[in-house]
């Protein structure tokens, strides 16, 4: 997965109206400088509608601004990969106690078309354009990420901030890049958020 980019549309307004209401929105934008527009084409820093549980343990709305700053990388990261989320100091705490979902209507990737990929030009390097790609679950309108967050402070404030968890991709996907995002089905999705040890054995297919 490249990893920079997905699409909230219209048939997310309900999150994204729910989350833009909320005080933390105003207080993102106040000393993040960033919009409370969450819809359209997100990007990493951006704010998005994130689902998390609150503090009764239900699932609410938040705004959250994504990728996580970590001294190790001049850039956000936006990825976490499943393979090692409960191993690396970075992921690991998220992982067990702050995980989240993503709702977006579809994800971007950039790769080359499989008739494409063979081409090889003797003597010279090869000039193929990747092409962009718009990807969610078929039958659905509502595609499910899975995700971690954390908070960074900032001005004295604590912002929520999250990233998407990838794992290896599978068909048709695999045709055009080797990682994507982890997509959670509605049975999935209503477990994942809990930190129970026995989800990390689910099959993620």
């Amino acid at each position: 997965m490249r990893g920079d980019r997905y699409a909230d549309r219209s048939n997310l307004s309900g999150f994204i109206d729910r989350a833009g209401r909320l005080p933390l929105a105003e207080t993102i934008m106040n000393v993040m400088a960033r919009p409370v527009r969450m819809f359209g084409n997100i990007r990493p820093t951006d704010m998005a509608a994130v689902l998390a549980p609150n503090r009764q343990g239900n699932m609410a709305v938040f705004p959250m601004i994504w990728g996580f700053n970590h001294e190790s990388s001049d850039k956000p990261l936006v990825n976490c990969r499943i393979e090692t989320a409960d191993q690396k100091p970075l992921w690991k705490d998220s992982w067990l106690n702050r995980r989240c979902i993503i709702p977006a209507s579809w994800y971007y990737e950039w790769g080359v078309l499989p008739s494409e990929a063979g081409i090889r030009v003797e003597n010279e390097t090869p000039k193929i354009k990747k092409e962009k790609f718009a990807i969610q679950p078929e039958g659905e309108e509502i595609t499910y990420l899975a995700g971690l967050y954390r908070f960074e402070e900032y001005q004295g404030v604590q912002i929520p901030m999250f990233t998407v968890l990838t794992r290896q991709s599978v068909a048709p996907v695999s045709e055009i890049h080797d990682r994507m995002p982890l997509i959670l089905g509605k049975e999935k999705a209503r477990d994942y958020p809990d930190p129970n040890p026995a989800f990390m054995q689910l099959e993620f297919e």
